[in-house]
């Protein structure tokens, strides 16, 4: 009778450790954004082909200003039964000159809702397209990780 009633204690017990730990957040990430090795990489008057060959395609190019790449990538916190929070956003913008050369090479991410300026290699005074990378980052939290990819038209 002991043996039995230590086997229910032991089930009881890992029954409780399986559901404690069913119960910790996990996260997934969308999208790309290179890492700051593989950006060191590139050079500022680097060709359009070598910035494909060194970190790949972007995830966007600019439709105002075409000679524009960005790399967006978003992390989602999925905790249990709740729906997918993104709790994190960066993006790499690198924009090419007329002769499609790098010309600057900066990386955006949030801090306490604001845009903010993590690393920044430029060739001219100032970047004048942080209205879209703004965009791109103040949207936080308006996505859910299940309307990614659902862009199908309906009948």
């Amino acid at each position: 009778m002991g043996r039995k009633m230590g086997l229910v204690r032991m089930s009881v017990a890992g029954a409780a450790m399986l559901v404690l730990g069913a119960c910790a957040a996990t996260y997934q990430n969308h999208g790309y954004v290179p890492a700051p090795d593989e950006l060191a990489k590139i050079k500022v008057g680097d060709p359009q082909a070598q910035v494909v060959k060194l970190i790949g395609t972007p995830s966007t190019e600019g439709m105002i200003k075409p000679r524009s790449w960005y790399y967006v990538q978003s992390r989602f916190r999925i905790f249990g039964p709740y729906k997918p929070k993104e709790v994190g956003r960066e993006v790499v913008a690198i924009s090419f000159d007329t002769q499609d050369r790098v010309a600057n090479i900066q990386r955006f991410g949030l801090q306490q809702g604001h845009v903010v300026t993590l690393s920044s290699r430029v060739t001219q005074g100032s970047v004048k397209q942080v209205g879209l990378i703004q965009q791109l980052l103040t949207d936080l939290g308006r996505f859910s990780a299940s309307s990614l990819g659902n862009n199908r038209p309906t009948n």
